[in-house]
């Protein structure tokens, strides 16, 4: 079960590194370039999804699971995402918003699709926070973000989503943020939770992954910073690895 790993690596006081991978910026030219610097880089979970994604989800899960043996997640934008190929699927809730399609409707539509998939289903309460500019997920989801100067309204999400029943907390940049969640921010969330929290969004140097390590980020997540330079995927792995 992949949830038992992360629960018992977090136990362990190990941070876990995460990659993003959007079907639609990675054709499968591309992803077989990107496959060979994750086997270097060794990131202990992939993530599949995307914004915009539709029908290249399943082909990109598939060459995944091909060429490695690292965990491949679906990180849904919309049900159009959906493969029974992957090992499990982030049953996102778009806490932060008012959309009650991201709240609850497109979950209903799609429970009886992945509960017969057999795939691992990891309830995650999904906040998205300010990032300096309007990300595609906010655009999409049509839901405003949490101010990032609004750290109590984050810690108060945060603390709902885990007595409704989420097993991670994803505070989420959004895709091409221009600033990371802040540092307090995360801190905060973490010391009033007690579930794993993941950060993304808006990592793009090391000095940032390592501010959100320090901050109290159980799981990285990097997405938009490799897709020029792939050689920081080992570079944020090694950050990552060194708590």
């Amino acid at each position: 079960m992949i949830l038992n790993d992360v629960l018992k690596k977090i136990k362990a006081k190990r941070k876990i590194f995460a990659v993003l991978i959007d079907p639609d910026k990675f054709p499968e030219q591309n992803l077989l370039k990107i496959i060979t610097a994750m086997e270097a880089a060794s990131p202990d979970i992939i993530l599949v999804g995307g914004s915009l994604v539709t029908k290249k989800t399943e082909t990109t899960v598939e060459i995944l699971k091909k060429h490695l043996h690292i965990p491949v997640l679906l990180f849904p934008g919309s049900l159009l995402q959906l493969t029974p190929n992957a090992d499990g699927i982030l049953f996102i809730s778009l806490i932060s918003g008012r959309n009650p399609e991201l709240l609850i409707g497109n979950h209903v539509a799609s429970a009886p699709v992945i509960k017969s998939s057999g795939m691992e289903v990891i309830p995650t309460g999904y906040i998205l926070i300010e990032g300096g500019t309007t990300t595609s997920v906010e655009y999409m989801s049509q839901t405003q973000p949490i101010p990032a100067s609004k750290t109590d309204i984050a810690v108060a999400t945060a603390i709902a989503g885990e007595l409704l029943g989420q097993k991670l907390i994803y505070l989420e940049g959004g895709s091409g943020a221009l600033n990371p969640v802040p540092r307090d921010m995360i801190t905060a969330v973490k010391q009033n939770i007690s579930i794993p929290l993941i950060v993304g969004g808006g990592l793009n140097t090391k000095e940032k992954v390592k501010d959100a390590c320090e901050a109290g980020a159980d799981i990285i997540v990097v997405g938009n910073a490799f897709e020029k330079d792939l050689s920081l995927l080992k570079e944020f792995k090694e950050v990552v690895s060194s708590f």
